[in-house]
């Protein structure tokens, strides 16, 4: 299969959400930034940055300043699986910070609008326990938070209701 990079479109805030992803994943950095050139159509000046690759943990981006005609849905999000609470309040914190979202069920937006899910692999293993009811009240659990509290989830899962 060939390689999949994908492009999320900004209007003339590529640059800025590069710098920002980089610095909240680890083993991330900034590649090649192409700026428009003379006799490019707007929205952009002669000089700005058009497109900016980057690299998150491994895998690659691009942001693409195209202006204000598409924007950010829900209909696309990025997952990040995290080994544990820690992991999680680290990226809710930092992707919320600055003018960020909090949706339900560990969704959030970042101040750019793109949509991230900040998910514990153990809530998963939970949420499909083989024992229904113990799957059961897990779920009931996360869709109750905004930021996924594993220890919460793992509470109510364990608990029998008399």
């Amino acid at each position: 299969m060939p390689k999949q990079i994908p492009c999320l479109w900004f209007d003339g805030r590529a640059e800025e959400a590069a710098q920002l992803y980089t610095s909240v994943f680890p083993n991330s950095s900034i590649g090649e930034i192409t700026r428009y050139g003379p006799d490019m159509p707007p929205p952009m000046a002669e000089g700005d940055v058009l497109t900016v690759s980057f690299t998150l943990d491994g895998q690659e981006y691009v942001g693409l300043n195209g202006g204000p005609q598409f924007t950010f849905t829900e209909a696309i999000s990025f997952q990040i699986m995290c080994t544990d609470q820690e992991e999680v309040d680290h990226y809710w914190d930092r992707l919320t910070e600055g003018g960020g979202e909090e949706g339900p069920c560990g969704w959030l937006k970042d101040k750019f609008g793109v949509s991230w899910q900040v998910v514990p692999i153990e809530m998963m293993s939970l949420l499909s326990d083989p024992d229904p009811g113990r799957a059961q009240r897990a779920t009931q659990a996360m869709l109750q938070m905004h930021r996924i509290d594993i220890a919460e989830i793992r509470r109510a899962a364990d608990s029998v209701s008399v």
